[in-house]
């Protein structure tokens, strides 16, 4: 399998209602900014930060079968990237199931997670509506 050097990736969970319906977007870019792959999944009833960690899991899922080496992750979600960079803990049990899942498919590959305004999350934010929006 050829392995892929670098990505960009952007993440973002939403839930209409908290907790409500919700849904993971993923937006994964190449290096000059290229858009490889667009990945929008339901969740469910959940929260919104059971949805944003679950974004990132839904990414790393499908970096691992893509064999990316590095990636730098933008979400919007300051908790989960200050969670996942290690300076808060988590709390709730079911965000360190999915803290746990996020750091074991992070193995082999090199990766930051950095907060971005929401206005700099616009795609990844669009494919979180698509799926909830195609539910009415």
């Amino acid at each position: 399998m050829n392995k892929i050097a670098k990505v960009i990736v952007y993440c973002d969970g939403g839930s209409r209602g908290n907790p409500g319906p919700s849904a993971a977007g993923v937006v994964i870019k190449s290096p000059k900014g290229e858009i490889i792959e667009e990945i929008g999944k339901f969740l469910g009833v959940g929260t919104n930060n059971y949805a944003e960690y679950s974004a990132v899991v839904v990414a790393m899922d499908r970096l691992k079968a893509m064999g990316v080496l590095q990636a730098d992750f933008y979400l919007d979600s300051e908790l989960v990237v200050k969670q996942l960079n290690g300076i808060y803990r988590v709390k709730n049990d079911n965000i360190k199931i999915l803290n746990a899942k996020v750091r074991e498919l992070a193995q082999g590959i090199e990766v930051t997670y950095t907060h971005v305004y929401r206005a700099d999350n616009k795609q990844a934010d669009a494919v979180v509506n698509q799926v909830l929006d195609s539910l009415k």
